[in-house]
Order: structure tokens, then sequence, then C-alpha cells
């Protein structure tokens, strides 16, 4: 077969080279069918039975391997179902008495229970186990069609990942050592699987198109995260070249890892904090390793994305305190949760809405579900004990949200003093990613200690496109002036109120937008782990004199094109 190249969007550096891994979900249509042999039609559901516990068991003894026992408990309800008798024999006596297949008896029986539980709105652990269920039965059909359900979970082999799109519950189960890159269809530098990449320190291409079309599993695969190509059954030649490729690449990042303890400071020796993007404990030591300043955003939200009920407060805890005790004296930013839009939860029932993006979602949750945004505040406040915690509100829209989310951690903190538990000094922030609390920057500005802007989603609101839309990615365009002037309007009223102004947005660590930034005067600068020394050494090359001119410039440039040929002629 002759190679071919497949052109996407470089979303994470580095070169690899595996097998393909097809992660798409396989069809699992059926016809409804008479049968003639009762007894083998009982058998045949006997058997998928057998294999969909025998698979599950493997999983959750991989689980345990690579997240602890306590994550992999999730497994258990799901063996509990499968060898559930009143279940198994409802399907089974469905068969005999109507003379269905196994497949349409399964469906009927599971999709009674599945509406049941789904409809107890006030018990979220029964709502959990409707998820439960469809899992399993998704498992037992594919195990009676015959076709393969791919689990990321199971993979013991390098594999290089080719997905449509990876969810955050995808990623999660990803275990790093055998997983050398990605490929998808669709996204962007700024999606869920592109930011996961980086944060596993592995090469991504994404935005392929029709990747999972073109792929068959188990083929060999280049994926050029450097230049954003991939290459189908490459040539001795073009493996070659890719290997000397990187090597060249280890070759400069060993280079940057010369940076690892070297103060951030600019080619003038302008201070400015480097710091980290995390979503759970698991991922500091990558943190460690790449030499941050401490931690400029912790997605709290993994902690209940990664769990089968709401997390208890001393869960949360002893996860927040283990990430700021082993920081020390470094800040730790912790955002609290951002379920909504693309990150549901199992246990959590969220309304089906036109635009998920822009609805139910974030601090919005938090605010109407205060048992919940309470009980994350506890655990925060505990942890702040042990270090330098401080605390920022997602999607804040208006003064009054930003108030009662005050109010609410001044009460908490509160009844935490009251029963004589120790809390640490805490600084309080918001993030900035809805347009209308950009442009009111200066009022937010006067009732928090920080603010960190969110570019992945303001600049999805401010241009009204959708990062994960195909049609509209060309939108997508953090360079904008218009992105530009409202970056440059938080950082100024922070400013002039003394307060700090960081970026959380993977806009912190864009090597064109970095010497903008620095210009405008940005004081942290938060990404993926896998990004700051990189960073680190462009900030030495950088006068920060000569980028506030530069930042002039680009904030009255005319387009998106235009800023980028200013900073390729000014410092590239």
């Amino acid at each position: 077969m002759v190679s071919q190249v497949l052109n996407g969007i470089a979303a994470s550096d580095g070169i690899a080279i595996a097998k393909s891994y097809r992660l798409v979900a396989p069809d699992l249509s059926y016809s409804k069918t008479k049968i003639t042999d009762v007894d083998a039609e009982v058998t045949r559901l006997s058997n998928a039975l057998v294999r969909a516990k025998q698979t599950v068991a493997q999983i959750k003894a991989n689980a345990v391997k690579s997240m602890g026992a306590h994550e992999a408990a999730v497994f258990d309800a799901h063996l509990e179902i499968l060898s559930d008798p009143e279940l198994i024999k409802q399907i089974v006596r469905l068969i005999r008495d109507s003379r269905f297949n196994a497949e349409t008896a399964l469906t009927s029986v599971t999709d009674d229970y599945i509406d049941m539980f789904q409809n107890m709105r006030d018990n979220s652990y029964m709502q959990g186990r409707a998820s439960d269920i469809q899992d399993v039965t998704k498992r037992v059909m594919a195990n009676l069609l015959g076709v393969t359900l791919p689990n990321p979970a199971l993979i013991d082999h390098e594999v290089i990942v080719v997905a449509h799109d990876l969810t955050p519950s995808d990623t999660a189960q990803l275990d790093r050592r055998f997983v050398k890159g990605f490929i998808t269809d669709v996204g962007g530098r700024t999606s869920h699987s592109a930011i996961m990449a980086r944060t596993l320190e592995i090469p991504a291409v994404v935005g392929v198109g029709d990747a999972t079309d073109a792929i068959n599993d188990g083929e060999t695969l280049i994926v050029d995260g450097l230049h954003g190509q991939a290459v189908q059954q490459p040539t001795e030649a073009e493996v070659a070249k890719f290997q000397h490729l990187a090597a060249d690449y280890t070759a400069q990042r060993i280079e940057w890892r010369r940076l690892k303890f070297a103060p951030s400071l600019t080619k003038d020796g302008v201070s400015h904090l480097i710091t980290a993007n995390i979503g759970t404990p698991a991922d500091l030591q990558a943190v460690l390793d790449n030499g941050a300043d401490g931690i400029g955003l912790f997605r709290s939200e993994f902690l209940y994305m990664d769990a089968d009920n709401w997390p208890t407060e001393d869960q949360q805890f002893s996860a927040y305190r283990d990430v700021v005790a082993k920081l020390g004296d470094q800040p730790v930013v912790v955002r609290t949760m951002d379920i909504g839009g693309d990150k549901g939860l199992s246990y959590l029932q969220l309304p089906d809405e036109m635009n998920p993006f822009m609805g139910y979602r974030a601090i919005r949750i938090s605010l109407n579900r205060t048992d919940i945004f309470r009980t994350q505040l506890r655990a925060l406040l505990r942890a702040s004990a042990y270090g330098n915690l401080w605390i920022m509100f997602p999607m804040i829209a208006t003064l009054p949200e930003l108030r009662q989310a005050k109010q609410i951690y001044r009460e908490e903190r509160q009844k935490l003093i009251a029963a004589s538990i120790p809390v640490g000094e805490v600084r309080l922030g918001m993030m900035i990613e809805v347009p209308a609390a950009a442009v009111l920057a200066d009022q937010f500005a006067k009732e928090v200690d920080f603010m960190s802007i969110g570019t992945n989603d303001l600049i999805g609101y401010t241009m009204a496109a959708d990062r994960t839309n195909e049609r509209v990615s060309y939108l997508y365009q953090p360079y904008n002036p218009s992105i530009l002037r409202l970056i440059k309007n938080v950082i100024d009223a922070c400013h002039r109120e003394g307060k700090v102004a960081a970026m959380c947005g993977e806009m912190a660590g864009d090597q064109i937008a970095v010497p903008i930034l620095i210009g405008m005067g940005l004081d942290e600068f938060s990404m993926s782990a896998s990004s700051i020394l990189k960073t680190r050494a462009l900030f030495r090359r950088l006068d920060s004199t000569q980028m506030v001119d530069l930042a002039n410039r680009a904030i009255n440039a005319e387009t998106n094109e235009a800023v980028i040929r200013l900073v390729d002629e000014t410092v590239f």
C-alpha cells in the first residue's frame, strides 16, 4: 500500500510512530426477529453475559493498577448488574414468552430499568445506576452481535489512538505508557482532546476530517504533532525521516530542560510567573518535572468526572491538600466545578439545551445547587491550611453572581473557623470568559484578588464561533484585535487596582501570543506543563520594552492574520 499523508491541526508537539487503535463505536443496530430454538437463544444470552463479565473484570484490574482501587470501584456496579438474577430472569422470561431474539429482549428489559432510574430526579445515586445499565447493555449487545466494543482502558501495547473526537472521560482512561499519540476527525488546539494530549505530553493532530474513515485498525501510523500531519502506512524512508525529526525534537527538549530551575525572566530581567494547568493530582508530576512556578489552573471538575457519585468533602479535601502541600509556597489556583457544556456527569441530570455551552453550567450550577458548592468550598478551605491556595469562580457574567459566590465562601469560612478547623489565607478570584465581564473588568477588579482570563471560551463567545464546529473554525481567532483589546482591558483594570492579571487559556502558551501578552503586562501565564520550558526559553529572547510597542501595534491591527505577520517580523 502506498503511504498517505493526512493533514490536520498541530495540537501537541512531538512525533510518534506506532500501530493505530480506532476508538470508534461499532454499529449496534439489530433486527427484531422471531426465533424457533428458545434454548439456543438463552444460551446465546448467557455466553454474551459471561464474556461481558470477563471484559469488565479485566478493565477493573487494569484500572486498579493505573488509577487505584477507589477509582476502579465503579466497575463493581457493572459486575453486579451483569450477575443480577432478577434482571437476567426477566430477559430470559421475555425470550421464552415472546419468542423474540435475545437482542430484542435485552433492550426491552434494560430500557424499562433505565427509564425508571432516570426518572428518580431527586436521587442522584439511582440516576447513576441508569448510566451503569446503559454501559453494561452496550457491552452485552456487542457480544450478541459479534462486534468489538473498543475500550481505551484495555489498551496494553503502544498505539496511536484514532477517534472522531476524544471526550474528557475517554482521555481519563488512557494509559500514557501505551498511548503514544492522538489523531481525531474534529477539534482544534483548544479542544479537550488537544488539551489532554498536551497534559499527557504526547503528540496529537486534530481536525483531520476523515481519519476514522481512512485509517484501519492495526496499521502503522506516524503522528507529526509539530507540523499537523499524519502518515498512513509510511515507507521505510519516511519512517527514517521522522525518526530523525523525532531525535532533533528530543535534543531540543533536552536543551529546554536546562531551564527547569531557571527564573521566568525576559531578556531585560522582567519577572513573570509561568504556571501549569492540571486536571487531577496525577498530573502533578509533569508540573514538577517541567519546573512550573505554581499551578494556575486546577480543573476541579475532573474529580467529579472520575467519580460515580458526588465526591465527598473528605475525598475532595484529600485531593486538594495533596497538591497544595507538594507545591509549598507556590500558588495553586483551583477553579470551582466547571460542569456543563461538553462536560457532563452520569449522576447529574442536566437539561437538554439548544446551546449548552451558554446554558446551565459552571458557576450557574454551583449557585443553584449550593449544597454541592458549599461542600467543595469547605474542602478547599480545609486544604488551604497546607499551602498557598487560591480559589477562582468560572463563567462569572455579572457582579451579583460574583457577590453571591463570595458570600457563600465567607459563610463556609466562618463555620470552619467557629468549629476550630484550621484554614489558611486564601485569595479569591474569577475567570474572565464572558465578554460582558471583560468589558466591565474595572468594576470586577475592585472585588477580587486576581483575574484569570480563560481565552478558550472568551474567544468563542466574542467571535460567536463554536470551537468544535469545523464550518466556523476559521472564526476562532486568538490574535484578532478585538480579542487583544478585551485582554488588554482586563490586564489594565487589574493593574489599576493592584491586582494580579493571569491567563489560563491555551493562548497563554501560544508562541505567537506570548510576546504580545508580555507587552501588555500579563503577570501570570498558565499552560499545559509540556509548554512551560519552551515558553521560558522564548521569554529569554524577548525585551519587554520592545514588546510594549509590539502589543500596541497588534491591538491597532485590522485582522488576525496581520497580527501573526507582525509577530513573525518582530520576533521570529
